[in-house]
């Protein structure tokens, strides 16, 4: 069986361009879902049944797992067995009829357009770090990047004159984001008078880099991010997508269209760019409570 992971693991990252993300949740999925089998003296494809991954999952539940990763992991088996019936290497597929449970769907965390301000306010500066660190917090709060994307990008992408990013997402999904005069400002900034001390001798097209000159990290912008934020007396939890829930909201908020916020995001499906939709209702209803005369 764990050839028959392997071989699946290669398709994902061949075939489909799934993300480095996406590929090692699927890969910590099923290796827990194979160890299971094996436990219960199951070490062939065929021989699983419904009732094991049944069984599978209520073993996540009884250790603790939260709603949201046995969710997960059910898509992980259902892709894996879905790939074992198109490659004729089982002859059912024994997670057809299992169901991803429906957890509490949670509103993203935002900043208010202050505590942005404020953000990055507090990220200005005249070392290359700074100009660095600014760029970084600019474009993501203008662009609704993911960490993950704007860590990858390459100088080439960002076209400052024409005023867009050129980004490749999840499922190597490409995209036009547009950007605007400030943010296009900061990056120049960096690139002319931050970047050439960044790089030292290094010779490479990856935008943003740390002080060894090599590709920065996610956890290093989130790290820089935690770093300026605490400057900038903000003491909500801050995560690198916080700012890409308060781009969407923010545009929404202003009367920017669902189906063009959908497609800077780069989301496959509308249903996931709604739930901004109800963030935004939730300030609607803070406003009228708070000024309606008869609220």
């Amino acid at each position: 069986m764990n050839t028959d992971i392997s071989d699946f693991i290669h398709y994902c990252q061949v075939e489909k361009g799934l993300s480095e993300n996406t590929i090692r949740s699927y890969q910590r999925d099923l290796n827990h879902y194979i160890i299971h089998l094996q436990e219960n003296n199951i070490t062939n494809v065929q021989h699983i049944e419904r009732s094991h991954i049944v069984d599978f999952l209520y073993s996540l539940k009884e250790n603790g797992r939260s709603t949201s990763t046995i969710a997960r992991t059910i898509s992980s088996v259902r892709a894996f067995h879905q790939f074992l019936l198109r490659n004729q290497r089982s002859s059912k597929d024994p997670s057809e009829l299992i169901e991803i449970p429906k957890g509490e769907q949670k509103l993203p965390d935002v900043l208010s357009t202050t505590e942005i301000d404020a953000l990055l306010t507090a990220s200005d500066g005249t070392t290359a770090f700074a100009r660095r660190n600014k760029a970084m917090l600019e474009l993501m709060y203008a662009t609704g990047l993911r960490v993950s994307e704007l860590c990858s990008l390459e100088t080439g992408d960002i076209h400052l004159q024409m005023g867009f990013v050129h980004c490749m997402g999840k499922g190597n999904k490409e995209r036009i984001i547009p950007l605007g005069k400030v943010a296009a400002d900061a990056v120049e900034s960096y690139v002319n008078k931050g970047r050439p001390y960044l790089m030292k001798k290094k010779r490479h097209d990856i935008l943003f880099v740390n002080h060894h000159g090599n590709s920065l990290s996610r956890q290093g912008f989130w790290k820089i991010l935690k770093e300026t934020s605490q400057r900038a007396h903000i003491n909500k939890k801050l995560t690198p997508h916080t700012l890409r829930h308060s781009f969407a909201t923010h545009l929404l908020e202003n009367g920017a269209d669902l189906r063009a916020v959908q497609e800077m995001l780069g989301h496959a499906d509308i249903s996931t760019t709604q739930v901004y939709t109800h963030v935004s209702n939730h300030k609607l209803k803070d406003v009228y409570l708070n000024y309606h005369p008869r609220a």
